[in-house]
């Protein structure tokens, strides 16, 4: 049972680290009188953090169940 609860936080986490990652930029016209546009702008070392946390998440929830039905 605590394996799932491990599994629900690092899920958590990994959805707060994955909206954290990216920041809206305003990028410049290429060509005189063009509007500016907007890109999104990530943050490498968050998302790395975000795709770790959603294994970490897979596993201990295949783990914890996979326990859970032994019983």
């Amino acid at each position: 049972m605590l394996g799932l609860l491990v599994a629900v936080l690092a899920a958590v986490g990994c959805v707060s680290s994955w909206l954290a990652a990216g920041r809206e930029v305003v990028v410049a016209p290429v060509l005189d009188g063009e509007p500016s546009t907007m890109a999104t702008m990530y943050y490498a070392p968050l998302l790395t953090l975000s795709m770790l946390l959603a294994a970490a998440a897979g596993v201990l929830a295949v783990v914890s169940v996979a326990a859970l039905r032994r019983r």
